[in-house]
């Protein structure tokens, strides 16, 4: 069904259609909403030029991705997707991802921002200080990002409280009687596995445990990763009895190295992992069920959306800084010493 389609079976002007849905003061509240709920049932959706020429705004929000960190098959960055596709189908608002390279990633941001082909932007993976949130900032571009910064300006943000999660992880396995633990994180650039390494010590800091560096890998959140970490973990002088892992994916990884070495895992050593609610991973479901931090990555990719449109819509970027709790879950893969 097109303008002129829906205009005839609700018998009005085309051009009253037209103002209803560019929202326009001067048609009715009850007016609007009958045009939304028929073009809606009807699945009429303006031409996309033409509603930029109108309403000023381009319907779509932006979604960048290096093609050389593979985001695209990665099941973190997917079920962040599921949860924009979901709240932004709701709406009507399309989500245009764009593949560049890393050195061409600010350029791509601000050809985005400058030509008007999206009203906001979301930045997954935020770094500790990330130069693609100044080049907004500065813009004076809406966007929302998956993650905080530690330094740079003030911005609107969903994070969870990955310090507080895996501090507690930790000391978990440190109730439990393990003091050479393992730490499998993300790429120290990322804020996310800042937050986690700062829980971490903070948890042996409070036991009075000195950092042991041969304990921690920082590395990409692979199933491959997982497992060449564990191997190395177990060459070592310094064994760990207990490994706490920055994803499931990880943890299968650690897991498949821990039993080819013939070790049983929640007796002979013990696995905590950070669980993001992945339908491709569940941890509950697993062969064997984990002990996880949990947060669901993709209702945060739901609010996230929501979090941009109330952006682009006018709300004050302090208004829009949310930090999630994480919950601790235990189950069969962690024991005593």
């Amino acid at each position: 069904m097109n303008q002129k389609e829906l205009a005839t079976f609700l018998n009005l002007s085309q051009t009253t259609v037209s103002r209803a849905l560019a929202g326009y003061a001067d048609v009715s509240e009850e007016t609007k909403r009958l045009v939304l709920k028929t073009a809606l049932e009807h699945g009429y959706r303006p031409n996309s030029s033409a509603r930029r020429l109108v309403t000023g705004k381009a319907g779509s929000i932006g979604v960048v991705f290096p093609m050389e960190r593979n985001l695209i098959v990665d099941p973190h960055f997917l079920e962040v997707l599921a949860g924009l596709s979901e709240a932004l189908g709701e709406v009507g608002t399309d989500i245009l991802l764009t593949p560049t390279i890393a050195a061409r990633e600010i350029d791509t941001y601000d050809r985005l921002a400058r030509e008007g082909a999206v009203d906001g932007i979301i930045i997954v993976g935020t770094k500790v200080e990330d130069e693609r949130v100044e080049h907004l900032a500065k813009l004076d571009f809406p966007f929302v990002t998956h993650g905080r910064t530690k330094r740079g300006s003030e911005h609107a943000y969903l994070d969870i409280d990955n310090e507080g999660g895996f501090r507690r992880a930790t000391e978990l396995l440190l109730d439990l009687g393990h003091q050479k633990i393992g730490l499998i994180n993300g790429q120290p650039d990322r804020n996310y596995a800042d937050d986690r390494l700062i829980g971490y010590r903070k948890a042996l800091e409070g036991r009075h445990l000195n950092f042991e560096p041969s304990l921690v890998v920082a590395a990409p959140m692979t199933v491959e990763k997982g497992y060449q970490a564990a191997r190395a973990f177990l060459t070592q002088t310094v064994k760990p009895t207990a490994i706490a892992c920055g994803s499931t994916v990880v943890a299968i990884g650690v897991m498949q190295a821990l039993r080819e070495n013939g070790l049983d895992i929640g007796k002979d050593i013990s696995i905590v992992a950070h669980d993001d609610g992945l339908s491709t991973v569940r941890a509950d479901l697993s062969s064997l069920p984990l002990t996880t931090t949990f947060s669901p990555v993709q209702a945060a990719g739901k609010r996230i959306a929501q979090m941009l449109l109330e952006r682009i819509g006018g709300e004050a970027v302090t208004a829009l800084q949310e930090i999630w709790p994480v919950d601790l879950i235990v189950r069969t893969s962690t024991g005593k010493v």
